[in-house]
C-alpha cells in the first residue's frame, strides 16, 4: 500500500477515535495535561506502526496504544500506577438547565467523578472502557491484554467499589 493510501486509511480508522483516547487517558492519569501528552505519543506510534496494523477496529488497537503508553510511562518513571494524582478531572457544561439545576447536577457530576477516581486503576480502567467508551467485554479483553473472565470479574468488582464510594459520597452529604 503506498504512502498516501495508508494516510487515509490512518485518518479513516484511528483519527476518529482520538476523542475515545483522551478520555481513556484522562482516567487512566486523572490530569489532562498529561493525558495529552499520553494521547499525543500514542497517535504517533500509531501512525508509525500503523503500516502493520491489520485489523478493521482501529479504536480498540488505538486504546491498547494509549493504555501501553500510560503503563511504559509510569514504568520508565519508576512510579507505581496509583501515585500519579489530580482532582481535576474533567470540565463539567455549564451551560445546562437553570442555575439550581445545573449546581444539582455539577454535585452529581462531581460525586461520580470522584467516587471513579477513587477506584484502583485496575477496576477504573475496565469500568471506563465499559461504561463510558461502551466496548464489549472482548475489546476490553483485547486493550488491557487480559482474558474475558478477567473483565467480566474486575467489571463487577468495580461496579461495587463504584456503588460504595457514591454511597459514602451521598450518605457523607447528609450529615453535613
Amino acid at each position: 500500500m503506498d504512502s498516501s493510501a495508508l494516510e487515509v486509511r490512518f485518518r479513516e480508522l484511528i483519527l476518529p477515535h482520538l476523542n475515545s483516547a483522551f478520555n481513556l487517558a484522562c482516567w487512566l492519569t486523572r490530569n489532562r495535561e498529561d493525558a495529552q501528552d499520553i494521547v499525543q505519543e500514542a497517535a504517533m506510534r500509531a501512525f508509525k506502526y500503523f503500516s502493520g496494523f491489520h485489523g478493521s477496529d482501529g479504536r480498540v488497537w488505538l486504546l491498547r496504544i494509549v493504555r501501553n503508553t500510560f503503563y511504559s510511562g509510569l514504568r520508565e518513571k519508576g512510579v507505581p500506577p496509583e501515585t500519579a494524582f489530580d482532582e481535576e478531572l474533567h470540565g463539567l457544561d455549564e451551560t445546562r438547565g437553570n442555575p439550581e439545576a445545573r449546581l444539582m447536577q455539577q454535585d452529581c457530576d462531581r460525586a461520580v467523578q470522584q467516587a471513579l477516581a477513587a477506584l484502583p486503576l485496575e477496576f477504573r480502567e475496565v469500568v471506563v472502557l465499559r461504561e463510558l467508551e461502551e466496548l464489549s467485554y472482548k475489546e476490553i479483553a483485547e486493550i488491557a491484554g487480559i482474558p474475558i473472565g478477567t473483565v467480566m470479574s474486575r467489571l463487577g468488582r468495580g461496579r461495587k467499589l463504584l456503588a460504595r464510594n457514591l454511597g459514602e459520597a451521598i450518605g457523607g452529604n447528609d450529615g453535613a
